[in-house]
């Protein structure tokens, strides 16, 4: 066997020594590498034993130890999303008395998904018919009313539970699975029946309303205005709602809040009636029918607004049974009705001032021109009588106003024409709507030959133009319409819109929308034709042969001007005052009354119409003096503690 050889430095050749591969040691890194990847393997399947281990126990935990706890929730527990009910805003007279307010009111719910079966419902109502002393029926027609809902949503079982109700349903919650209290605001008329046709009232909101436009975003059951600037300005009252997620037990019980968002309260409303006015001018009309308005001539706002019969907003707030609906909608004497603007009237005699105005601008009269009146207007064969059937004799502008000679205003009338008429009327407002933020406002009628053709295809009659003069036949005018025309009469020619709102304030931050004055129209009447006009005025009251000379006072001079108005045409060679006396309640005249003062600087404006009421000197002029003698009483000291009115002293009080 041959070596292999090899050199060394020296040059010689010495044989090459092979290594043996049996005896080679592992090198010490290779031996600590295998060694950690070894321990790494280990680890690895030790925590993938120890999660195993904490998913298998968890697992047991969840399903075995507390199964029975989490089974529970599961069925009986539920995510609630509540709505949170804005406060309506409060209302407040000019004064910062408040007249509606928010008080909690406790409703009765019930979620129909929490009562497990037939049997437990019919349970449930038993026990609450037991507690809150409604009967069993009228529950059950509460469901049936809403059937259709899903059954997860709220039925209002009971509205305005009251304290002992409460405590009640509170201490027996245990055996009444699926119901819960909502506490809600709820409106609080403070001195209800006050002003009720102005303020309005509330009502839940129906399923024709839901479906408008105006109403989006509202959910069955909520309250809603539903007269009054309750209605009218319900955007602004009305805030905006919130909500809040809740967790319960199968009992409905709040176990824990999740999340809400608060609501955004109504915006508070000032309005521009005195509430001592307001309540004078109601005292003035208990136990009659008709109307008083008071607006301030200088702003056109609105003082007072009384319609009577009034109704108690309450009712409306506490809910009241069809039966009791029915009742108000059938009563003859119509308590809903806002007589003040959805009521209209033959003005009577005053209108006489109109036509007066329309007289002298259009020169069919002057000021000394004088009319003979015997007590009768002869036409076409027929007298037309004056209310004074031994007539007044010769009459100039000035007295035909103070004694409301009726055969002064045919005769003008006769010369100046329907159209002529009616286009001074309507300047001052009469026959068309104000604009006052009221719902239901009617524009009344002023005839015009146009009108009665296109109303009735027949043409006008030359005969009918002498009823138009002394404000009977077609015209009707709202006690409203009066109030603000004679205001523009008096402060020397400017119509206003008639002024409710007089700020609207946010209950969060404070900050105010106050509402500015409007005018309609600035009147194209000359200054010494009002002021000859507010003379004749002046002379109602103060003069003795004045047809309102009765409520005349000797601290402050006032004016005004009666009317009666008929409501059955009366046939001829009739004695008038014999003819009033027989008929029956519901067909004497109405008594009208509009007035004004002081004569010389108008603070404020009176409307008085009492239906049935008789004359206007006696049966209206007297409430309108005790009306403007409470307004001036703030600013005239010198008439607190004056005794009350009495009637006209006019021996044939026929206006």
């Amino acid at each position: 066997m041959n070596q292999a050889k090899s050199r060394n430095n020296s040059g010689k050749t010495q044989p090459m020594v092979q290594p043996d591969t049996h005896n080679l040691q592992l090198i010490p890194w290779e031996v600590n590498e295998g060694a950690v990847f070894e321990r790494q393997i280990r680890l690895v399947v030790l925590f993938a034993l120890a999660v195993f281990v904490v998913y298998i126990f968890q697992l047991w935990y969840l399903q075995v130890a507390k199964g029975p706890y989490y089974r529970n929730r599961s069925e009986n527990n539920r995510i609630r999303t509540e709505t949170i009910q804005s406060p309506r805003g409060i209302v407040f007279d000019r004064h910062g008395v408040p007249l509606v307010e928010n008080r909690p009111a406790f409703h009765l719910m019930l979620v129909r998904e929490d009562v497990k079966d037939t049997e437990t419902l019919h349970s449930v109502l038993q026990t609450v018919s037991a507690l809150s002393g409604k009967s069993l029926e009228e529950l059950e027609m509460v469901l049936e009313a809403n059937k259709s809902k899903r059954r997860f949503e709220p039925i209002r079982l009971i509205a305005d539970i009251d304290r002992d109700t409460l405590a009640k349903v509170e201490a027996r919650r245990l055996r009444l699975p699926g119901v819960y209290v909502e506490v809600v605001p709820r409106r609080g008329y403070k001195f209800s029946g006050t002003a009720a046709h102005l303020v309005g009232y509330l009502g839940e909101i129906s399923e024709e309303e839901l479906k408008k436009v105006a109403y989006q975003g509202y959910q069955p059951g909520e309250f809603i205005g539903k007269g009054g600037v309750e209605k009218s300005l319900e955007a602004f009252l009305r805030g905006e709602s919130g909500w809040r997620q809740v967790e319960v037990d199968a009992l409905g019980r709040h176990i824990r809040s999740l999340q809400e968002r608060l609501p955004i309260p109504g915006r508070d409303l000032w309005l521009t009636i005195d509430l001592d006015v307001q309540r004078t001018a109601e005292e003035c009309l208990k136990g009659k029918m008709g109307s008083i308005v008071a607006v301030d001539p200088n702003s056109g706002e609105i003082l007072a607004m009384a319609s009577s019969p009034t109704f108690d907003q309450e009712r409306f707030v506490r809910g009241m049974t069809s039966e009791e609906w029915k009742r108000i909608i059938a009563d003859p004497s119509h308590p809903l009705l806002n007589r003040a603007v959805s009521s209209a009237y033959p003005p009577g005699s005053i209108y006489k001032p109109f036509v007066a105005v329309a007289a002298l601008e259009e020169g069919v009269v002057s000021p000394t021109s004088v009319i003979f009146c015997p007590g009768y207007y002869l036409y076409a064969g027929r007298r037309y009588r004056c209310w004074k059937e031994t007539g007044h004799g010769s009459v100039d502008v000035h007295r035909a106003i103070v004694e409301s000679c009726d055969v002064y205003f045919y005769t003008v009338g006769m010369k100046l024409g329907v159209d002529t008429i009616a286009t001074y009327a309507k300047m001052f407002g009469l026959g068309e709507l104000s604009g006052i933020e009221l719902p239901s406002e009617r524009p009344g009628i002023i005839p015009t030959r146009d009108w009665k053709l296109k109303a009735t295809s027949i043409p006008w009659q030359k005969g009918e133009t002498l009823s138009i003069s002394i404000g009977q036949g077609f015209n009707q005018v709202t006690p409203l319409q009066a109030a603000m025309a004679y205001a523009a009469l008096v402060n020397g020619g400017t119509l206003w819109t008639p002024k409710l709102v007089h700020r609207l304030e946010a209950a969060d931050d404070g900050e105010q929308d106050v509402v500015k004055a409007k005018v309609r129209r600035r009147l194209p009447v000359r200054k010494e034709t009002l002021e000859i006009v507010k003379g004749g005025l002046v002379g109602v009251v103060n003069e003795a042969r004045g047809t309102a000379h009765g409520i005349a006072l000797k601290e402050v001079a006032l004016g005004g001007k009666t009317g009666t108005a008929q409501v059955v045409k009366m046939g001829e060679n009739v004695n008038r005052k014999a003819y009033q006396r027989a008929l029956p309640e519901h067909q004497k005249d109405h008594a009208w009354f509009v007035g004004y003062g002081p004569a010389q600087k108008p603070e404020i404006v009176v409307a008085v119409i009492v239906e049935h009421g008789g004359h206007g000197s006696s049966g209206a002029a007297p409430l309108a003096q005790k009306v403007m003698r409470k307004y001036l009483e703030k600013t005239h000291p010198e008439l607190r503690g004056r005794e009350d009115a009495g009637v006209s002293t006019v021996e044939d009080d026929g206006d």
